[in-house]
């Protein structure tokens, strides 16, 4: 027999095993640091330029960053604030190096769920958010997943759960709860007010007094923030239920939106949500949340399967909440029903020569039509690579592999993200501007 004490212990020599394989993977501090990318990889791979060309620009202004040499003198090495330094300065025919924002709108958010699990969402999630920062984009992830894959890959692991997004709901019930009292109180006279009470359980945590920024934690790239999860808050499914109990009126899936609603618009320039595989009160607050939605799955018929079922649940979730919370008060343009700028099919762990995945590329094809992306994620023992240690192909050093095996790596993630950032910024230019 095996009951929670047993499930505890294992957890607990699991622990040690993931201490010491961060202690393998990450620096002696257990610390992730960003590596520093070649003056190759920085001309042809990121700004997408002719080497000789990049060489000339910085004999040209010796006031350029000009990174560190190796010994022998053959390659530079750039940090990522001294490449966004290059960036903002420097133009190739005249032309910017930074990347489209459009000008008076907030950060576009993108949700990457399926709730199949194995789909490849954190792995996504994970290259996009770096590619992006590579690109010069500032980026902020959010993992809504329990499992907290995505921040164990950016180096998070000692994360307090009143710090993650469930503690982002939590807050928002006791504000929106305060805020509807309120309101109740200053009605005009005559209205019967009806104090929605919140037990000391909930008010006494503290976590109204958080700010925005507290749930924010900066990561090994600079350019990139994340709000974390973490294995204790997957509670949040059954604490969520109880905080409906206590406020039926509380419109619990627009938490996370009116939190990121908060954020200043220069802060950030993408928002990328890493989701559970299940729809609950997390998943939900990220579809209600996102102005795009990418639907990660793998080639096989079973993934198909679950992504069609994936698809229908949703639909009808967001259904019921349109019809549920008609009169519930959101932030501006937000009100249902629920509408995404775009959405996409995105098949992941692809193998061009194996005849079923490309007969499942097509059957994808034919039922979701353009919405299926061009260029898949294709498996490679690079990407496998990645996996294992917690890091994405951006972070390895082609050094520590065939520069071939590595670079066809990138490759398939490069075209993914190129193909994301279109679609990105087609939706960006849809989207209204605040007021």
């Amino acid at each position: 027999m095996y009951n929670y004490r047993d499930l505890q212990e294992l957890q607990s020599h699991s622990l040690k095993m993931q201490g010491w394989i961060r202690k393998q993977t990450f620096s002696p501090e257990m610390e992730k640091t960003l590596r520093r990318f070649s003056s190759w990889e920085v001309a042809e791979l990121i700004f997408k330029i002719n080497q000789s060309t990049f060489r000339g620009r910085l004999s040209a202004d010796p006031s350029l960053p000009v990174g560190e040499v190796e010994e022998d003198g053959r390659q530079r090495w750039f940090s990522l604030a001294e490449i966004n330094e290059l960036r903002r300065r420097m133009k190739v025919n005249r032309k910017t190096l930074m990347p489209p924002r459009p000008p008076g709108k907030r950060a576009i958010r993108a949700a990457i769920a399926n709730f199949k699990g194995g789909a490849g969402k954190s792995t996504v999630a994970l290259h996009f958010a770096h590619a992006a920062a590579l690109d010069g984009y500032r980026v902020l992830c959010v993992d809504f997943d329990p499992q907290a894959t995505l921040s164990h890959s950016m180096g998070l692991s000692d994360v307090s759960e009143d710090h993650t997004v469930w503690g982002i709901m939590a807050r928002d019930l006791i504000r929106e709860t305060d805020r509807m009292n309120s309101a109740s109180s200053g009605a005009a006279s005559g209205t019967k007010v009806v104090e929605r009470r919140l037990p000391a359980s909930v008010r006494g945590m503290g976590l109204e007094d958080l700010r925005v920024a507290d749930f924010i934690q900066a990561t090994s790239w600079p350019t990139i923030d994340l709000i974390p999860s973490c294995a204790n808050a997957a509670f949040v499914e059954f604490a969520s239920a109880q905080y409906r109990h206590l406020n039926p009126d509380w419109s619990f899936f627009a938490a996370v939106d009116r939190y990121l609603s908060a954020i200043p618009d220069d802060s950030y320039d993408i928002i990328i949500f890493d989701c559970p595989p299940a729809i609950g009160y997390q998943s939900m607050n990220a579809v209600f949340a996102a102005d795009v939605l990418y639907i990660p799955s793998g080639p096989g018929y079973w993934e198909y399967d679950s992504t069609t079922s994936f698809i229908g649940q949703l639909s009808e979730a967001l259904e019921d909440l349109d019809a549920g919370f008609k009169d519930a008060a959101f932030p501006a343009g937000n009100a249902g029903p629920k509408a995404f700028l775009d959405l996409r099919f995105l098949l992941t762990r692809f193998e061009p020569g194996n005849e079923l995945h490309r007969a499942m590329y097509e059957a994808f094809g034919k039922v979701f039509g353009d919405r299926v992306t061009e260029h898949p994620i294709e498996l490679t023992r690079a990407v496998e690579q990645s996996g294992r240690f917690l890091s994405s192909v951006y972070e390895i050093d082609y050094r520590d592999m065939t520069r071939e095996t590595w670079r066809r790596a990138r490759a398939t993630f490069d075209r993914a993200y190129t193909e994301f950032r279109k679609n990105l910024t087609e939706a960006w230019e849809k989207m209204e501007e605040r007021e």
